[in-house]
């Protein structure tokens, strides 16, 4: 029987945009079946940040966060993992960080509602993107931030990688964290990065 994981993701993160890659490389070599989950960077840095209807720069970043929920709310899980993979494409690979256009460009590639993305400029989805957010945080606490991956019982925050393992390389990172997730007494492991993200 496949492994459950659940991936909590905001778009906009390029560490989470990373590990949702290595996530899907896993799916390769390992009987895994992961389920997609939004979170928003927006709503865990809210106490920070001014909200989104006081800032349109801040408006901005909850755009991607919020279209995925509509997706998802709209089309089901699936069509949420092809959305995300193509807004991630926009905004990392192609650096389009004019989030609008990204979440424009990646709803007309999969044929999609366009209002989606004019929808994402209000709080229509937030009450389900909260509720999403907070199954996720709640698993690990709030001093985490995206990805999140859920299995066997437990979650962590990340794994954070810098770069997209492949083959075998994908398979062995996830039975360490599989390994890991067997003691309820294990918390953290960590250095720190000395490189940024790489997305090919």
């Amino acid at each position: 029987m496949a492994e459950r994981v659940g991936f909590w993701f905001d778009p906009l993160c390029p560490f989470a945009w990373v590990t949702s890659r290595w996530i899907l490389e896993v799916e390769k070599v390992r009987d895994i079946d992961v389920q997609w989950h939004v979170m928003s960077l927006g709503v865990l840095n809210e106490e920070k940040n001014p909200s989104p209807a006081e800032d349109a720069e801040q408006l901005s970043r909850w755009l991607p966060a919020r279209a995925s929920t509509a997706v998802e709310q709209q089309y089901g899980q699936a069509v949420l993992a092809d959305f995300y993979t193509a807004v991630g494409t926009e905004i990392h690979n192609r650096g389009n960080r004019e989030f609008e256009s990204a979440t424009l460009n990646a709803l007309r590639e999969l044929d999609l509602a366009p209002e989606i993305a004019q929808q994402a400029k209000t709080d229509a989805n937030d009450e389900a993107m909260r509720a999403s957010h907070e199954r996720g945080i709640s698993q690990v606490g709030q001093e985490v931030g995206t990805p999140i991956l859920a299995f066997q019982g437990t979650a962590f925050f990340g794994p954070v990688l810098t770069r997209i393992p492949r083959g075998e390389d994908a398979g062995k990172i996830f039975d360490g964290s599989l390994a890991l997730a067997e003691f309820p007494y294990f918390f953290e492991l960590k250095r720190s990065r000395t490189e940024s993200p790489v997305f090919d």
